[in-house]
């Protein structure tokens, strides 16, 4: 439960191993914030606690859950807001039903998640899920633009400290797969709201016989907002789908489907679930109504399917069939046969396609070995990128981290702007026929012709947003003097209204030399071949692309996406420091759970911890928390030049180690500072007990690992048997108080 004062800084409560990392370090930052009067306060957005915030009704007093999504939503519209936002689950509906089981597990009186509902009061409780899926968070929190960049601490020990490349070899077989047209990107049409346009609106359905149902109404659009309709035609789909298993298997490589089924809520879960159906179409064509009988949902993967089907022999042989006829498939777990097409989640597109193209384009096979992937991408909006990429390392080789310069990103995602914000207008069409905008006046702005099954989408992004996202890039261009280039295609429909926006503002700021405008596989190209030779970039950018591509340099550039800083900007004064990528976060659970070792890195939430406190003491003239930054900043290098960051390996030091060192080197360098009398006096002893008691501590903490952990749950742990296993070192909590 999250504390209800009136923080300075709000730490946010949220899941998996970001989670656990905050049960260590949290009580630090309390500790040395308090010594300064800095109120550190949480507010808890965890996937667990949405669900209790959204189905109040049947929970006890104690058991129930303040909504404090929407009371940052708040917040973060106010100059005060001052917010280190952790990185949370964006639910899956396999992993939003598994967190409510945990949760009924636990006595909370939820309500089942009803997947395909029928009565009114189940269509009810779905819409309130549905709430909750997906990327519910981030759509409410950020309200400002992206500024996202490697701290140059981190940049530096990179350089310095080479993490490990594979191989790229000129004949690799990996490859990008996307589809022929038909798409998103093929489909698209756009336009910019007129003040005559803007008001209410809704989406409709025309059927071919002329009966109208309204999918979305209550919608209000604003005078300069770019409006976007789309569409993914399911026949196209499923012909690229089917194609490709094809190609893969004449080919010999594996078979992978890069998605984003989490923040994509409703779009991806629909792809992913043709993708299944495709894999196993002979199933489907020979059981398709004993399976749906059974409750399968091809959009929940293949590990539900197989679990729904398990007791049906013939059922099952017939897959073993159709599974020995296919190509092998690419691995989330190879050691435990979990495929790429098992759960939606699984695989997330802007983790998985950085990590196989940093490991030189290989993935992990059935067989336990790393093999060639044919990486199907279908929609090609952004697939360009990761081709783009495979295409150049295979004639170039593997980056270089030792020489390369790096690519920052300014990122368009203030209110809900574009892709990430359609969950609300994404519709799978009921039937061939007609979906349209049609504006307050009867105007219809967008109507596109669709058959039943087809995806389509609308999204927009506002005016205010937009200005304030190329502002935002002149001042970094500015203020560092890189390469800049927006990462924008005149042949997109989209793109071509930002364009609009975007020219005029540079030549207005007299900027328009410094920039330049290229498409998504061109800029990938332009800003490899800089990095390459050492240099720098800023990648100005969309919202999907801003999360795309902070992972995709980071982890080649300092293997991973965790240690990026991250500054939203809000837009009415605010600030909010976000701590890096969760996509692995899962993994390091599992081995939390079966060793008591978590690899987890917190260096993001360092990065971010210092910018807060720079941000309140610019903001509300507090020199101490000027202080507390600057001494923060020391402790952050101290970390990566004297290397104790977390280790992989179980009996190394871990997560909870490098907390220890980051307390000690932050206390000494709180001692050793002369701008501030009393803090240097208060943690002088301190410093002198950390180093004093460093065997006692790492051998505590050293002793806590190498056995099971119980930590009371996976998606709502206990908050006692977390803190007993992330503080294991009484040594050290003692000297924290």
């Amino acid at each position: 439960m999250a504390d209800t004062s009136k923080p300075d800084i709000v730490y946010t409560i949220v899941d998996e191993a970001p989670e656990l990392a905050s049960a260590s370090l949290l009580p630090i930052i309390r500790s040395f914030a308090g010594a300064a009067g800095i109120n550190v306060g949480t507010r808890d957005i965890s996937l667990a606690a949405r669900i209790l915030a959204t189905f109040p009704e049947n929970l006890t007093g104690e058991q129930r859950q303040s909504d404090d999504l929407a009371e940052l939503g708040e917040l973060v519209k106010t100059p005060d807001a001052n917010v280190i936002k952790l990185p949370n689950i964006s639910a899956s509906v396999p992993q939003l039903t598994a967190a409510v089981k945990e949760l009924q597990a636990q006595g909370y009186d939820i309500p089942d998640y009803p997947e395909e509902p029928t009565t009114d009061e189940e269509k009810a409780i779905r819409a309130r899920f549905d709430t909750i899926k997906g990327s519910a968070v981030n759509p409410v929190l950020r309200e400002g633009n992206s500024d996202r960049r490697a701290a140059k601490a981190v940049k530096n020990y990179a350089q310095k400290n080479p993490h490990r490349m594979g191989a790229w070899a000129k004949d690799s077989k990996t490859r990008v797969s996307s589809m022929a047209g038909n798409d998103f990107y093929a489909n698209e049409v756009a336009s910019t709201l007129t003040a005559d346009q803007a008001g209410p609106a809704k989406i409709e359905f025309v059927g071919k016989d002329g009966t109208t149902t309204v999918l979305k109404d209550g919608w209000t659009l604003i005078e300069g907002e770019v409006v976007d309709a789309t569409y993914m035609s399911a026949r196209a789909l499923d012909a690229f789908l089917a194609e490709q298993i094809e190609a893969t298997k004449a080919e010999g490589t594996l078979f992978s489907l890069h998605l984003k089924a989490t923040m994509m809520k409703v779009s991806d879960p629909i792809i992913f679930g043709h993708a299944v159906k495709a894999w196993l179409a002979p199933v489907f064509d020979a059981f398709g109504d004993e399976m749906k009988a059974l409750g399968v949902n091809p959009n929940s993967g293949l590990g539900d399917l197989l679990e729904r089907v398990g007791d049906n022999a013939e059922i099952m042989a017939a897959i073993k069939v159709c599974t020995a006829d296919r190509p092998a498939m690419y691995m989330v777990n190879s050691d435990k046969g979990i495929t790429n097409l098992h759960v939606p989640s699984d695989v997330i597109i802007d983790a998985s396609m950085p990590a196989l193209i940093r490991a030189g384009g290989k993935g992990w096979g059935p067989d336990g070995n790393e093999g060639d992937s044919n990486c199907l991408i279908p929609d090609n909006c952004y697939a360009p990128v990761y081709d783009a990429a495979v295409e150049f390392f295979k004639a170039n080789g593997a980056l270089n981290p030792a020489t390369a310069g790096t690519v920052q990103n300014v990122g368009l995602m203030a209110q809900k702007a574009e892709e990430y914000g359609s969950h609300p207008t994404t519709f799978e069409a009921p039937a061939d026929g007609t979906i349209r905008i049609v504006l307050a006046g009867g105007e219809t702005l967008h109507s596109l012709d669709v058959e039943a099954g087809d995806i389509w989408r609308a999204c927009t992004a506002k005016k205010a947003p937009i200005e304030n996202w190329i502002q935002l890039a002149i001042d970094r261009q500015r203020l560092t003097g890189f390469q800049a280039i927006f990462w924008l295609d005149e042949n997109r429909a989209h793109d071509a209204e930002l364009i609009k926006y975007v020219k005029p503002a540079l030549e207005a700021a007299g900027v328009a030399d410094k920039f330049t405008i290229m498409a998504p596989r061109e800029a990938t190209v332009a800003s490899l071949e800089t990095i390459t030779a050492g240099g720098d970039s800023i990648a100005v950018t969309g919202n999907v692309l801003r999360d795309y591509l902070t992972d995709l340099f980071p982890i080649l550039e300092l293997g991973t996406s965790a240690k990026m800083l991250s500054i939203v900007k809000l837009m009415n004064g605010g600030g909010m420091f976000e701590t890096g990528a969760g996509g692995s976060a899962p993994k390091h659970v599992q081995q939390l759970l079966e060793e008591n070792h978590l690899r987890w890195d917190s260096m993001g939430e360092f990065c971010a911890l210092s910018e807060s406190l720079n941000f309140l003491a610019d903001s509300k003239g507090n020199a101490k928390a000027g202080v507390l930054a600057t001494a923060a900043e020391v402790a952050t290098q101290g970390i990566l030049d004297e290397g104790h960051s977390p280790s992989r390996k179980v009996g190394e030091p871990d997560n909870r180690d490098s907390h220890y060192w980051f307390a000690r080197y932050w206390a000494e360098a709180l001692a050793a500072q002369s701008d501030d009398a009393d803090l240097a006096a208060h943690f002088a002893p301190i410093a002198t007990a950390l180093a004093g008691k460093e065997a006692e501590i790492t051998g505590e903490l050293a002793a806590a690992q190498g056995k099971p952990a119980d930590i009371g749950g996976y998606y709502h742990p206990s908050a006692e048997k977390k803190t007993k296993v992330m503080r294991p070192s009484a040594t050290l909590n003692a000297i924290l108080g």
